[in-house]
């Protein structure tokens, strides 16, 4: 009678375990290149825990953050939408970027991650650099993240000539240090992200750490700085590994592993200097070419995601949000989004193929190129955008042209003749693309608007405010 009893109380406890809730942890480099961890062929950078999530999980070849640069790649992870839908590419002044005091930021009315899993149990925390905007309402306590410490935009904003603060280390809303002392912001955000983890190990947790570096300047901590081959980049580089290793540890201690996705990836390609890498693509980041926009992807969930497999359907961190609500059973928002349900192409599901006809390649405002299959249409920018001009090229001319991403990953080779009609097929597309997301004045049919603040302060201490 014992013995039974004992076995029905296991199979009940397993049931539950299986039934429940997966933890998410997304780990979101700054700048980090296609070319600069192990597992993607860097010989430079030692990255031993980041390349076992390749050796215990799944690695992505074809992965991509939906822009070059950084406050749109990260609009699109939190709301599954390209940047010009919810109104965060490029604004009005010219810049890439939301920059310091910037009136500019999410708009509330955009479902985020941090909302649909909060909204079923999940606690939240955001833990490293946010970029979508430095005002009360834009901060990731606005936006479903229960916790948040880290810094607000870039590492290199710090213009006293735009009137730029120090820049701030922030808990929740309220700044803690100005400016920040950057070699220790790596070993800041690790213990935060372990203190998050054991706090609620007792329930389904979401964790994005956006890392800061190795976005310029770079910096490393003392137990890192010097000890790379790689110059200060891969000390920036092992230092993130370090962390990473040091996370995948908790989840051992706390026997969380099972039940924890782990996600590691990019929010846009390397700049190609001080050390970083995009081989074996062309381009850097802030580029339409597949170095500015192909990033790293690797993902872990042992017994669910299959050990030691490749991927190479195209996906992108616009499918986070989706696919999270899927696994955590959340609604998703009624305001369209572009991302898809990934989870057929994470575990590898027989015939799972890319849910994408084409992506589109966002640079600024511009609609630059499209990929549809191995397919890449780089558009004629003469013809497609009525302020471009030579000089804006450096004085070269940028023609149209396809490319076979499959034989050519430096897409030097114009194969248009060939192939009219896949480049027939792909202008139509274009068209699409541009009557519902716009293209540089012209506004979309699908866009929404961002929050623009009425007013805005500068992040700095208490005390030393305007």
């Amino acid at each position: 009678m014992k013995s039974s009893l004992t076995l029905f109380l296991f199979v009940a406890f397993t049931g539950v375990l299986s039934a429940a809730s997966p933890n998410f942890i997304v780990i979101f480099c700054d700048d980090l290149g296609y070319g600069d961890l192990g597992c993607y062929g860097s010989t430079k950078n030692r990255t031993p825990h980041i390349d076992s999530l390749a050796k215990d999980g799944r690695k992505f070849t074809d992965f991509y953050s939906s822009s070059p640069v950084c406050t749109p790649s990260r609009s699109s992870l939190m709301t599954g939408c390209y940047a010009r839908r919810v109104g965060m590419h490029e604004d009005s002044t010219g810049h890439w970027v939301l920059i310091p005091r910037s009136r500019r930021g999410m708009n509330p009315d955009e479902l985020t991650v941090a909302e649909a899993l909060q909204s079923k149990g999940y606690a939240t925390a955001c833990i490293g650099k946010w970029h979508l905007g430095d005002q009360p309402e834009h901060l990731p306590t606005a936006h479903g993240f229960d916790t948040y410490y880290g810094i607000p935009y870039s590492n290199d904003m710090q213009s006293k000539g735009r009137g730029d603060p120090p820049l701030p280390l922030v808990k929740q809303g309220e700044v803690i240090e100005a400016p920040v002392d950057q070699s220790t912001l790596t070993q800041k955000y690790t213990k935060e992200a372990l203190a998050f983890i054991e706090g609620n190990k007792e329930k389904p947790f979401f964790l994005y750490l956006p890392h800061t570096f190795p976005h310029v300047p770079i910096f490393a901590s003392p137990k890192f700085l010097g000890k790379s081959a790689n110059g200060r980049y891969g000390d920036s580089v092992e230092e993130i590994d370090w962390s990473t290793g040091e996370i995948l540890k908790c989840l051992d201690r706390l026997n969380l592993a099972d039940n924890t996705v782990v996600i590691f990836t990019s929010d846009n390609g390397s700049n190609g200097r001080n050390g970083g890498s995009n081989a074996p693509l062309s381009g850097r980041k802030g580029s339409t070419m597949e170095g500015g926009m192909r990033v790293p992807f690797l993902v872990r969930w042992p017994g669910k995601v299959p050990a030691g497999t490749v991927c190479s359907e195209l996906s992108t961190t616009m499918d986070l949000l989706p696919t999270f609500s899927t696994l955590a059973g959340a609604e998703l928002s009624k305001n369209k989004i572009d991302g898809h349900d990934i989870a057929p192409l994470l575990f590898a599901e027989e015939g799972a193929k890319t849910p994408y006809e084409a992506l589109f390649y966002y640079r600024r405002r511009q609609l630059q190129a499209v990929r549809m299959g191995d397919w890449k249409l780089h558009l004629d920018l003469t013809e497609t955008h009525t302020n471009w001009t030579t000089a804006k090229v450096l004085g070269k001319a940028r023609p149209g042209k396809l490319v076979n991403l499959a034989t050519d990953l430096q897409e030097t080779t114009d194969v248009s003749a060939q192939n009219l009609e896949v480049v027939k097929q792909m202008k139509q597309l274009v068209k699409q693309a541009v009557a519902e997301l716009g293209n540089d004045e012209k506004q979309g049919s699908g866009q929404r608007a961002a929050l623009t603040s009425e007013k805005s302060a500068p992040m700095v201490l208490d005390g030393e405010g305007d």
